[in-house]
């Protein structure tokens, strides 16, 4: 170690070339780092989707989701299934232990649910596959004083105009439902011309297709033959031949029927500030930046915004916000970091001392960009933390050596002696202190499931800055120090602001800290009673909440999100009437912010109402102005507007705000075989849980469904040869 610290004071161009290349390795490393919200993680999840049109929750279970579940014990590589059944729908959740290649445990999936013999009749294909790990990107709103139709022209063409554009591709679009072609058959014309509903349905599917027939290959050419009579609007639809007579009338669709072009009947409507709109979702892939599809769909539509007048976009939330602010911090500090090292440095040794200690952060920091693209990792929340927390350690070690080299050389030692005998007499602790640190921090490596998937980045970044910082302080600090002027001054020869500094610590260390000495010196009991104090203290606000514990900290946030649930079955009309209750409650709140502080500034930008996905279930999204615009946290934000909301009884579950990233503060899971002694323990537990005035939003997820009107027939339909299946497709038609 001594000879090869001594070869590089001997040399400084050989440092000088490692620090030049780690600059432009690093610089190359990052420009190549993809931004995501949380670290790049592979799949770990299979999903089972099944789709049984008319079934209830308990068919769905029974019929179905068992089934599977049964088929599915065994396979190895699974570590956990989940499912839910749900009116017409059922879905099963398959979570894999860490490492295990996933296509092979899709495959084994795919054979298991294949080996099932029998389903019931009239259930799809269950749909089989593997959950891709996206991180949400951007969502707006496109609104104006126009009809659904022309806001859903404007969403697909800016859909259209997004994934033509390399690294966009996964876009949602939500606020409208399916168009469909009603059909209304009167009944008096059904009568009149001898027709049934199924007649008419089977008259309608013959003739609007579109179906080949073969090919004629000839000598000369080959000819595909087809029918295209499928239409797409109603009036393409009316004329279709329903019934002819022998006598050769017609009887068309138009003549029995009244035929329009309508949405179908879905709730999923959205409004923004009150105007309808259409929401546009953006999410971003492993293989896509965050940075970049944020920023190109910024500009898109503030070009589309300056393009048209009845129609605009409006960002409602901005998922590169969070790392930017992260980035924001982290150079801050960083700035700040050099900054006090030099100012400080400057004043208890020598400028140029301080100038040497500094650099070792962009060092360091340009070491971990030049390996971060052959670990997988990108700049997220995960690895801006690290570096948050270690941008404050890579300069204690050059410090300690920097400082001990220079009171070698204050005690007559040569530059050259100094720089070697200062480095190798303090470097074994500055050793011991960096490695005890990424040993710490190396238990992350060993942490399963989600957790230690997001927390490896953050661990990479810590431990890679400090060895890296290490390096630089170990060997090529010395070498720049050991040339620095700093060491070429006689001793005692110092300049006007070292002067000035040390007459100033001079009197510090006299007036202040001696009498202060010497009083703990001759009063030993009291001196011990201090630390004891301040540790009661902290325990004290830990135990009492004035210091509060969170599993994760509180980001603060420019929206918030309230979710409204009630009793299944509920029109789509009220859950409007309650979700508008809702915005104008965020409205006052708007309002009496302004009153409150005697501000003309709005607190809040924008309001997005949303109904769906089914009758009963809405959102309002509420968004802020900047944070650094406003008095209150987004959290006091989200309070107001509850209180300001009040209670809403006709509520299942009432929302105010998002979830943590690892759910919410509070989650029981309560598991039994007896699914009515687990609804009354739920509805005990939720009352207990209510009394506690630091929770809020109890929820649940077992939500009564839809009340149901069971068919049964009669003895005399009995005898009348009426069966079931006869009865329900009568009711169905």
């Amino acid at each position: 170690m001594k000879e090869m610290i001594a070869k590089f004071i001997r040399y400084p161009v050989l440092g000088n070339v490692i620090v030049l290349t780690m600059l432009v390795f690093g610089y190359f490393g990052l420009s190549s780092l993809k931004t995501t919200f949380f670290p790049q993680m592979p799949s770990k999840i299979i999903i089972i989707q099944t789709f049984y049109p008319g079934a209830s929750p308990k068919e769905i279970e029974e019929g179905i989701i068992l089934k599977i579940e049964d088929n599915l014990k065994g396979i190895t590589g699974i570590d956990r299934v989940t499912s839910v059944s749900s009116e017409n729908t059922g879905k099963i959740t398959i979570e894999l232990h860490t490492g295990y290649n996933i296509d092979v445990a899709l495959q084994d999936v795919k054979n298991a649910v294949d080996k099932i013999s029998y389903f019931p009749v009239g259930m799809e294909k269950p749909v089989i596959y593997k959950q891709e790990m996206m991180d949400f990107a951007i969502n707006f709103a496109l609104y104006g004083d126009v009809d659904l139709k022309t806001l859903k022209k404007y969403a697909r063409r800016i859909e259209r105009d997004l994934r033509e554009v390399d690294g966009i591709s996964k876009i949602t679009l939500s606020g409208f439902p399916k168009e469909e072609i009603e059909i209304g058959l009167r009944e008096d014309d059904l009568r009149k011309y001898g027709l049934t509903f199924a007649q008419v349905s089977a008259a309608v599917q013959k003739a609007n297709l579109r179906l080949t027939g073969g090919r004629i290959k000839g000598k000369k050419e080959e000819l595909l033959i087809r029918t295209n009579t499928k239409g797409y609007y109603a009036d393409e639809l009316k004329d279709i031949v329903v019934k002819t007579t022998p006598q050769g009338a017609i009887v068309r669709l138009k003549d029995i029927a009244d035929l329009r072009d309508r949405w179908e009947e879905n709730p999923n409507r959205a409004y923004y500030d009150g105007k309808p709109s259409v929401e546009i979702d953006i999410s971003t892939t492993n293989n896509e930046d965050l940075f970049f599809t944020t920023r190109y769909v910024t500009k898109y539509l503030k070009e589309f915004n300056a393009k048209h007048k009845d129609v605009q976009a409006a960002i409602i939330r901005d998922g590169s916000k969070i790392i930017q602010e992260r980035i924001d911090i982290l150079t801050k500090n960083g700035i700040m970091g050099m900054i006090l090292v030099l100012l400080f440095l400057s004043a208890f040794l020598n400028s140029r001392l301080s100038f040497w200690v500094a650099i070792s952060i962009p060092i360091a920091f340009a070491g971990v960009f030049a390996l971060a693209p052959f670990v997988g990792m990108t700049i997220n929340v995960m690895s801006l933390l690290g570096m948050i927390i270690v941008v404050g350690m890579l300069v204690d070690d050059g410090i300690v050596i920097a400082e001990n080299i220079y009171q070698h050389y204050e005690r007559g030692e040569s530059p050259y002696k100094a720089a070697v005998s200062g480095t190798l007499e303090v470097l074994p602790s500055v050793l011991s202190a960096v490695l005890t640190t990424v040993v710490i921090f190396a238990t992350f490596f060993f942490l399963e499931g989600g957790m230690g998937d997001r927390t490896k980045d953050l661990a990479f970044v810590v431990i890679a800055a400090l060895l890296f910082s290490v390096v630089e302080a170990a060997f090529i600090l010395p070498a720049h120090v050991g040339h620095s002027k700093a060491l070429k001054k006689k001793p005692g020869q110092k300049n006007w602001f070292e002067r000035k500094s040390e007459i100033f610590l001079k009197w510090m260390r006299e007036k202040l800290y001696a009498p202060q000495l010497r009083f703990v010196l001759k009063h030993p009991l009291l001196a011990l009673s201090i630390p004891l104090a301040l540790l009661m203290i902290t325990i004290g606000a830990l135990k009492g909440s004035f210091v509060k514990t969170t599993f994760f900290p509180n980001i603060e946030m420019d929206n918030t999100t309230i979710s409204l649930e009630l009793p299944s079955g509920t029109p789509a009309a009220i859950t409007d009437s309650l979700l508008q209750t809702i915005e104008a409650a965020t409205w006052r709140v708007n309002e009496n912010y302004k009153k409150d502080y005697h501000t003309d500034i709005n607190i809040i930008t924008g309001v997005a109402r949303k109904i769906g996905p089914e009758t009963n279930k809405g959102q309002v999204n509420v968004n802020f102005i900047p944070g650094e615009m406003r008095k209150v946290s987004s959290l006091q934000i989200t309070d107001l507007i509850r209180r300001e909301t009040g209670e809403i009884p006709q509520a299942v579950n009432l929302e105010f705000g998002r979830s943590g990233h690892w759910g919410k503060p509070i989650s029981v899971a309560i598991i039994g075989d007896d699914l009515q002694e687990m609804r009354a323990a739920k509805e005990d537990l939720k009352k207990q849980l209510r009394k506690i005035k630091a929770l809020r939003d109890v929820i649940d997820n077992d939500t009564p469904g839809l009340r149901e009107v069971n068919i049964v027939l009669k003895p005399k339909a009995l005898a009348l040869g009426l069966t079931p299946l006869d009865v329900m497709n009568q009711v169905r038609a």
